[in-house]
């Protein structure tokens, strides 16, 4: 098991604090895990293991929980005791219906330190979910980083070839559970493929009440095709017709709406640099996690440079920034990573094998004259152009870089 020590580090402050801690992110992330080890952490503080409800909605344990009343009076059950607080934790919160109630109740009771987590980006965002207005903090969570997928490699395999490992991560992705399934490519590739079949079912088609499965999976399959190329929903409706087939614009919509509420993609907005305003079309879309890609088409090494694009997005999410992609003028910078003050500009390529493509890559910043951290992304190794300021990095490095360096 690795420490989640990024969303820790978050958390920590927010112990015992009279708001709802709420841990969101796809299916299989870890967040299950992670809840276990902030109950390691309230040991910590002298928690008794009898102050601590833990609930997880996976767990067949906990299939009579199914409704706000039933939450509600199984932790009043368990909070008999003289304690003046106790530590509730439910995971997968959106099995049970109308859980905001007793969520909001247990709350106001000023007894209870909560704690939830979910599998929807739209967990805080129903109706119902205002009674919690104010009274939250939402923790995103993502699958392994790179360097919480070496780390967790190592221990497991002995293994500490960096460049090896990469080629891992960047073929199956960071779920977690791909640690104990033993890198035979079958079984890990029926792994994936059992995560996003349940994702699929039960956060999409369930949830949204699909009736064209057949053609949902196509759409999705079209997006993991095309990472980090814009796409719109009339281009996917034009290119089924292509095929033969019929779906309309508003349907494809509809789908990649419901793709991103199951956190099977990101949608990723483009900003406009000279009019310093967010463009409302012609966004990207990247799979939450790049191992998704590979459940649904497969590995393919020809478009490596898209896989690339999207394992530097998720570690820049995952590090707590707010990614767009930057239009200057009528050139393009793959991400403009922010947050608080500080900002970062990233293009990503594979390799800088010749002068036109160092000189495309570096050229994207043309004009942006900011002193915030520029970087060019890249395979190569040794590569140590530096040219009006613009550093270039290799990508494992960057992934590895604590975050205070990489704005020095």
């Amino acid at each position: 098991m690795v420490k989640r020590i990024l969303y820790l580090n978050a958390i920590r402050s927010f112990i015992n604090k009279p708001v709802i801690k709420a841990i969101t992110g796809i299916r299989r992330c870890g967040k299950s895990t992670f809840m276990l080890q902030i109950i390691e952490e309230l040991f910590k503080l002298d928690i008794k293991e009898e102050q601590i409800i833990n609930i997880n909605k996976e767990l067949l344990a906990f299939d009579f929980i199914k409704n706000y009343n039933d939450l509600h009076h199984y932790i009043k059950s368990k909070a008999t005791g003289k304690h003046k607080m106790y530590y509730v934790f439910v995971d997968e919160i959106q099995e049970i219906t109308e859980w905001e109630r007793a969520i909001n109740s247990l709350l106001a009771e000023k007894k209870y330190d909560i704690y939830i987590s979910g599998s929807n980006a739209r967990l805080l965002a129903s109706e119902l979910a205002s009674l919690l207005s104010g009274r939250y903090i939402e923790f995103k969570m993502f699958t392994l980083t790179f360097s919480e997928f070496l780390e967790l490699y190592n221990t497991n395999q002995k293994q500490s070839n960096v460049s090896d490992v990469f080629e891992i991560f960047l073929k199956f992705g960071g779920f977690p559970g791909l640690h104990s399934m033993g890198w035979e490519e079958n079984n890990t590739r029926q792994y994936l493929q059992s995560i996003y079949s349940t994702i699929v079912l039960k956060d999409l088609v369930m949830r949204y009440q699909v009736r064209d499965v057949v053609m949902l999976d196509y759409i999705l399959k079209f997006l993991a095709d095309n990472c980090g190329n814009i796409t719109t929903a009339k281009s996917i409706s034009d290119f089924v017709k292509s095929q033969n087939r019929i779906v309309s614009a508003d349907t494809v919509q509809n789908y990649i709406h419901f793709a991103m509420f199951a956190l099977i993609i990101h949608q990723i907005r483009r900003y406009d640099l000279n009019g310093k305003k967010i463009l409302e079309t012609f966004e990207k879309y990247y799979m939450n996690d790049i191992g998704l890609r590979y459940a649904m088409i497969g590995y393919t090494p020809s478009l490596i440079s898209g896989q690339l694009e999207n394992i530097v997005l998720l570690e820049l999410l995952s590090r707590g920034y707010t990614v767009t992609i930057g239009k200057n003028k009528n050139l393009e910078i793959d991400f403009i990573a922010q947050k608080a003050n500080e900002k970062i500009y990233i293009q990503v390529c594979t390799t800088l094998f010749d002068s036109k493509v160092i000189d495309r890559e570096y050229g994207a910043f043309s004009g942006v004259k900011d002193h915030f951290s520029k970087l060019v992304l890249s395979l190569d190794n040794g590569f140590e152009t530096t040219r009006d300021g613009i550093r270039w990095m290799n990508i494992k490095d960057f992934l590895l870089t604590p975050y205070s360096k990489l704005n020095t």
